[in-house]
């Protein structure tokens, strides 16, 4: 595994590693799947049998790894991810599959090659916020990572167990790296799983701050132009890989059976 630097909004700072082989990537994956669970968890994400976050694999580039149907995010590790095929059958791992996960991600990651990952919880302030079937404003620099960046779906029928309506979900994602899912919850999307679980705990805390802000008062929105400037310093791949790492070290330091 190599590391290199790159430059986030004006700072040197690490970038993605890069893989000898399949196998030494898919393990990374795994382990930063693992450690997304573990944080949402820790952050109040779970709710019941509800919520995934899947993971393309390096090499069956149709499959993708999720948590097993049913288990705690507080207790998944690494062992007990398990791997399913474009039919939505396990094909590794002996626990069941959550049909709605199934359908919602092998549509995403069938509409967008350069997704690796993509996360979705009930997540409180979340799916609160998704009630009001509104884009979030630019009202603080961290709500700037998604101006102009995500989109809504503008419609709710039910838990997403047909094909045709993931299909219509990934459509409302478009080339965005979140989508406000009416009455249900937030996505998003990465091009790693570090940045994939970023972006759901960044937008989580952004529907949480905007809620708050309405409810004090009317909140002063950041000129277009700016917003469109800060999206460039902390909407970009990189910074949410890197916004990632410091809770990935803290997590597996906590909790380092996850590895496991």
């Amino acid at each position: 595994m190599v590391a290199g630097g790159s430059n986030l909004a004006g700072m040197a700072s690490p970038t993605a590693p890069t893989f000898e082989s399949p196998s030494e990537e898919r393990l990374h994956r795994k382990q930063r799947l693992a450690a997304a669970f573990r944080l949402f968890s820790r952050f109040g994400f779970n709710e019941g049998i509800a919520g995934h976050i899947t993971a393309r694999d390096p090499e069956r580039l149709d499959h993708f790894w999720v948590n097993p149907f049913g288990m705690h995010f507080g207790q998944i590790r690494v062992s007990d991810l398990i791997l399913v095929n474009s039919q939505g059958q396990v094909v590794e791992g002996d626990a069941p599959l959550n049909t709605a996960a199934f359908v919602i991600h092998s549509a995403v990651h069938a509409a967008r090659p350069d997704v690796v990952a993509a996360a979705h919880a009930h997540s409180l302030h979340g799916k609160a916020w998704s009630s009001l079937g509104r884009l979030l404003d630019p009202l603080t620099q961290d709500a700037c990572a998604f101006y102009g960046d995500h989109s809504l779906f503008d419609d709710y029928t039910g838990v997403v167990l047909e094909a045709e309506e993931g299909k219509r979900l990934a459509h409302a994602l478009g080339d965005n790296k979140a989508v406000i899912l009416r009455n249900h919850g937030l996505l998003t999307v990465g091009r790693s799983v570090d940045e994939a679980a970023w972006w759901f705990i960044t937008m989580e805390r952004s529907c949480q701050a905007q809620l708050l802000a309405e409810a004090a008062g009317t909140p002063v929105l950041i000129d277009p132009d700016m917003a469109r400037l800060t999206q460039t310093q902390v909407g970009t791949d990189g910074a949410g890989w890197f916004s990632f790492q410091p809770l990935y070290d803290r997590i597996v330091a906590e909790q380092p059976d996850l590895l496991e």
